[in-house]
């Protein structure tokens, strides 16, 4: 398949003859993807001819004879199709794997990428026994990926998911059900914590990072088919951390969103460590860390030791 043509009426034309083997078909868009310089072009091939046909891989290598038939070879055309014009693979899926769990996506969620276990990393190494009744709050929850997968490890931990979006927040309950969490997790539309007031154990997030100028320099994979909201951290990219670190707090005289031995945890960008761990101190986070991620990038800041203030009922 060196080529995916488009017919005059708009039908794809997967240049797969439906008689071909579901293992010639694979090798075909392997070669697509690859001439095409499409990183990781085997793999993707991989995923999307398992997922238009619905087999599992033990099943593409015990039938790989069987041919792809008609309707196989026109679904894997239209995929191979948005993947060449450089959709995501698990945009065209619309699922993707974290944490060893299955997510379901939207257009309004990120998809779930390997950098962000590092978060839950850091989470969990904070409370190791995991059978606390710990109360979570995951701010900007997108997926639900970061809270359910903590939830998942914490079988008797409650977790609230807070995002503006309504779209990813039927993907996040979603989530939850599907992963068997459902009954410990609550999702509300608010714009970052300030509809909340009762203290929680552990509050995380991975906001919008990505300085607004930079944004048109991503990846067209990147910045075409993720959500700009959930990208765009301000003109340094620090807004929402200053935000975030403002309302846990508790400004204006509200209350911290935080327990006593309570702990921040941020994503941040390869870059940012510094500058988030400054904005903690001067919000009275006495103690920040910073975790790196598998390829030795700093990839995490947790802050605590919240020192208290005349403002704060943290019971």
């Amino acid at each position: 398949m060196k080529q995916i043509a488009v017919t005059d009426d708009g039908a794809v034309s997967s240049g797969i003859d439906p008689r071909q083997s579901r293992a010639q078909a694979l090798r075909h868009a392997v070669t697509a993807l690859s001439e095409a310089g499409i990183d990781g072009g085997a793999n993707d091939a991989r995923f999307l001819l398992l997922h238009v046909l619905g087999i599992t891989p033990t099943e593409l290598a015990l039938s790989g004879t069987v041919p792809i038939g008609e309707q196989g070879a026109l679904r894997l055309g239209d995929a191979m199709r948005r993947r060449l014009a450089g959709e995501p693979v698990a945009r065209i899926l619309g699922e993707w794997e974290f944490w060893g769990l299955p997510f379901v996506l939207n257009a309004a969620t990120l998809v779930p990428r390997p950098d962000t276990e590092t978060v839950v990393d850091a989470a969990l190494a904070l409370h190791p026994t995991r059978d606390r009744p710990l109360r979570l709050l995951d701010l900007g929850t997108g997926s639900g990926c970061i809270l359910v997968s903590l939830l998942s490890e914490w079988k008797q931990g409650f977790g609230v998911g807070l995002d503006r979006s309504h779209e990813a927040l039927a993907c996040a309950r979603t989530n939850a059900r599907i992963n068997g969490v459902g009954r410990r997790a609550a999702f509300l539309a608010g714009d970052w914590c300030s509809a909340l007031g009762k203290p929680f154990d552990i509050v995380l997030s991975n906001p919008p990072y990505i300085p607004s100028a930079t944004i048109s320099t991503l990846s067209k994979e990147v910045r075409c088919h993720d959500p700009r909201g959930a990208l765009d951290g301000g003109e340094d990219g620090l807004a929402a951390y200053r935000r975030i670190v403002t309302e846990v707090r508790g400004a204006a005289g509200g209350c911290a969103l935080l327990t006593p031995d309570g702990a921040l945890v941020f994503e941040i960008g390869h870059d940012q460590a510094e500058d988030v761990l400054r904005i903690g101190r001067q919000a009275g986070f006495a103690r920040g860390s910073v975790r790196h991620d598998l390829a030795g990038h700093a990839r995490v800041v947790t802050l605590s030791g919240l020192l208290p203030t005349a403002n704060d009922d943290r019971r």
